[in-house]
C-alpha cells in the first residue's frame, strides 16, 4: 500500500512515515499539477496540512491557520478527484465540538467559536473528495520527542508543572500508538465518515496532571492560572483552558481495540 501525506514533517506525520515504510510526501507549496503527479501509484492519501494551532492568534496569523488547511486541501482534493486514489483520510480537531458538553460523532451540536468555525470549514472541503473518505478528530495526541507533551514536560521535570485553573476541565487524549493503529484499520477496513481520535476515556485536567506528575516523579503543587495563559497565548488558550469531553464511539463499534485506555498507563509509558 503506497501512502501520499501532506504535513509529513509534523509529529503525525513523522509517525505515519515510521509506521507505513512505502510513503510520498506532498508539499505545501506544490502546486495541482505537481501533486496530481504525485499521486500516481499512490492507494491512501492522508491529510495533516495545517499550520500550528497553539500559537497567538493575531488576524494575520488566523489566515495563516485558515489558508494552511482550506486552501491547501482545496488543492489537495481537487487532485484526488482526477486520480486513480482509492481512499482519502483528512483531519479535523475535537475543537469543532461545544465545551463542557459529553460528545461522540452522533453531536450534532458544533463550538462557535474560532477553532470550531476552523474544523468545520476544514471538513467541509474533505468532504468535496469523490474517493471513499474519512475525516479524524485529534484529540491531544501523547508521544515521544513531540506534540503537547513535548510542550509541557520541560516545566513539570522542573517541579514547576501544576493543574490549570480549578482543573476540572476534560482532557480528551490518544496515544501515538493508537492513533497509528486507527490510522491502519481505517485503511484496512476502507472505513469512511466521521471519526473521534480521543481515549475511550478522557480525564480531567486534574488527573492528567498528577499522572504525568507521578511519570516523572516530580512535583505538581503550582498551579497555572487561566488568566496567564490568556496573557500568553491571547484567544488560542482556549485550546488549553476549553473543557472537551469526547468519546470515539464509531471506531470502538467498528471493531478498534484501544492498545491504551489508562493515562497512567500511557505517559509511563511514553516518558520511560
Amino acid at each position: 500500500m503506497k501512502i501520499a501525506i501532506t504535513g509529513a514533517s509534523g509529529f503525525v506525520g513523522k509517525a505515519l512515515q515510521e509506521t507505513f515504510l512505502d510513503t510520498v510526501s506532498i508539499q505545501r507549496e506544490d502546486d495541482e499539477a505537481a501533486i496530481l503527479k504525485k499521486l500516481k501509484g499512490v492507494d491512501v492519501v492522508v491529510n495533516l496540512a495545517g499550520a500550528p494551532i497553539i500559537k497567538r492568534w493575531s488576524d494575520p496569523y488566523k489566515k495563516v491557520l485558515r489558508e494552511s488547511r482550506i486552501h491547501t486541501t482545496d488543492r489537495l482534493v481537487s487532485a484526488i478527484n482526477q486520480s486513480e486514489v482509492k481512499h482519502f483520510i483528512s483531519t479535523s480537531a475535537i475543537g469543532i465540538y461545544p465545551s463542557d458538553v459529553r460528545c461522540d460523532e452522533s453531536c450534532d451540536t458544533y463550538a462557535d467559536d474560532f477553532l470550531g468555525k476552523l474544523s468545520r470549514e476544514w471538513e467541509d472541503e474533505a468532504h468535496k473528495c469523490s474517493k471513499p473518505t474519512a475525516i479524524l478528530r485529534f484529540g491531544v495526541i501523547l508521544g515521544k520527542d513531540g506534540g503537547a507533551l513535548e510542550q509541557m514536560i520541560t516545566p513539570f521535570r522542573l517541579g514547576v508543572g501544576g493543574i490549570i485553573g480549578n482543573g476540572k476541565m476534560m482532557t480528551s487524549w490518544i496515544h501515538m500508538d493508537d492513533l497509528m493503529g486507527i490510522y491502519k484499520f481505517i485503511m484496512d477496513k476502507q472505513l469512511t465518515g466521521i471519526f473521534n481520535a480521543t481515549s475511550p476515556h478522557p480525564v480531567s485536567n486534574h488527573t492528567f496532571t498528577k499522572a504525568l506528575g507521578r511519570a516523572l516523579r516530580r512535583p505538581t503543587i503550582l498551579p497555572i492560572p487561566e488568566f496567564a495563559l490568556r496573557i500568553m497565548y491571547g484567544e488560542a488558550a482556549s485550546v488549553l483552558t476549553d473543557s472537551k469531553e469526547v468519546y470515539p464511539k464509531k471506531i470502538i463499534e467498528e471493531g478498534y481495540r484501544f492498545l491504551y485506555t489508562d493515562i497512567e498507563k500511557a505517559l509511563k509509558q511514553i516518558v520511560s
